[in-house]
């Protein structure tokens, strides 16, 4: 008899984007003729590049000739496209990162999702509330929770992040083993100083812990005094993974294209205690379980660092910003508390009700999708995030549209 990994069984009924999926698709199917306008789920609008453009196409015009044919490349990514990354995302902010550290992906997602494979079954997990919701399922797939009761996992440690610690949470009261951490954050906006992530870094040595850092955002930061990596923060190497993609900084969303910084010197215990590095099980998981991304995905990922591909993409990051500014002014403006939109493209907004009540309000008066905060965790029930990842055009609208509803 097959028996099926009775982990699944565990999951909250529904994944997040999916439930939202359902109910706007209710929505319009009652209301054919409404124009929905939706800031919910991080997904870019605008096209990729000119200059990832003309790299995809000389890419392909290469796949179209023998002489230039690409058959499989290297799992862990081209040196091309792995120089760049440590050259320009790490070298250039005086962290050390070499090319062969870098793990090219198909996605942030993935990566962050498939990471937990190289860990115990039985390890203490710190996760943040709100949450990137891949963090925990993964976990819960893989058998490292308990069940699912008021809103929280059995056996996982909450970080909880609130207006009350500026959506920054504090040290594990208790020892963890692994830690994850985003910055900025999703869904909150929030960004943390080198002072707040040398803390953790502090913590995760003295505690023999990992960290697990997600960077998807870090091209968003505006202000020059906030990291973007944490391997800025001296020691982290070893304590430390980074996760990074081209999906929102570059509009990648759609071609798929990501990375993992795995440092040489990063490292995690067997069971007699003793220590082991990461890099090389990495590299085996990596190696047996994907073929890598695909030549012409590459050659556009790598020129993003072009001249021409660094003015483009952070035009296409002033765009959102743009629209993150007004969408917090606005909401500001009618009395609402906000945090994020200035380093990030996500704002946070503090409802005053239940999150799914606010949504199923914004969907139902104004037509705008949100995202409810309750579905990050029990620490968002009473907020949502709204996404800048749209057009201009369409962000005024939203905010005309949920301007009038929320002051009628």
């Amino acid at each position: 008899m097959i028996k099926i990994n009775q982990n699944y069984l565990k999951l909250n009924a529904s994944y997040l984007f999916s439930e939202i999926a359902k109910r706007v698709n209710a929505f319009i199917e009652a209301n054919p003729d409404s124009a929905v306008i939706k800031l919910g789920i991080g997904d870019v609008t605008k096209a990729l590049p000119t200059a990832c453009i003309k790299a995809f196409h000389e890419a392909i015009d290469e796949m179209g000739d023998d002489a230039t044919f690409k058959g499989y490349g290297p799992e862990q990514g081209y040196p091309f496209l792995r120089s760049a990354i440590a050259e320009n995302d790490f070298q250039a902010r005086d962290a050390a990162v070499d090319p062969d550290e870098i793990f090219v992906s198909d996605g942030a997602k993935c990566d962050t999702g498939n990471i937990q494979e190289l860990f115990a079954p039985d390890i203490r997990i710190a996760v943040p509330d709100p949450v990137y919701p891949v963090y925990v399922d993964t976990n819960v797939m893989a058998g490292r929770t308990g069940g699912f009761a008021n809103g929280r996992y059995e056996g996982l440690i909450y970080l909880e992040s609130t207006k009350e610690n500026g959506f920054i949470p504090e040290l594990p009261k208790e020892k963890v083993d692994l830690i994850y951490l985003c910055f900025p954050n999703n869904p909150t906006g929030a960004t943390a100083t080198k002072d707040e992530l040398a803390e953790w870094v502090h913590y995760a040595r003295d505690n023999k812990a990992l960290i697990l850092f997600d960077a998807a955002y870090a091209e968003f930061i505006r202000d020059d005094n906030l990291p973007k990596s944490i391997y800025e923060i001296e020691g982290a190497k070893e304590v430390a993974i980074e996760f990074r993609s081209f999906s929102k900084t570059a509009g990648f969303t759609g071609t798929r294209c990501a990375y993992t910084v795995v440092p040489h010197n990063c490292r995690a215990y067997d069971a007699d205690g003793e220590a082991r590095l990461l890099h090389p099980l990495w590299n085996r998981r990596h190696s047996t379980k994907f073929n890598g991304v695909s030549y012409p995905v590459q050659r556009a990922a790598e020129a993003v660092y072009s001249q021409e591909g660094k003015a483009q993409t952070r035009a296409l990051i002033d765009y959102y910003m743009n629209n993150a500014a007004l969408i917090r002014k606005t909401m500001t403006s009618i009395g609402y508390n906000c945090v994020g939109g200035d380093n990030s493209p996500y704002i946070w907004i503090e409802a005053g009700s239940d999150s799914w009540a606010f949504f199923d309000r914004l969907l139902n008066e104004a037509g705008v999708v949100c995202t409810p905060g309750a579905g990050f965790g029990s620490c968002g029930a009473g907020y949502i995030r709204i996404s800048a990842f749209n057009s201009h055009e369409n962000v005024q609208e939203a905010l005309e549209r949920i301007t009038k509803a929320l002051t009628k």
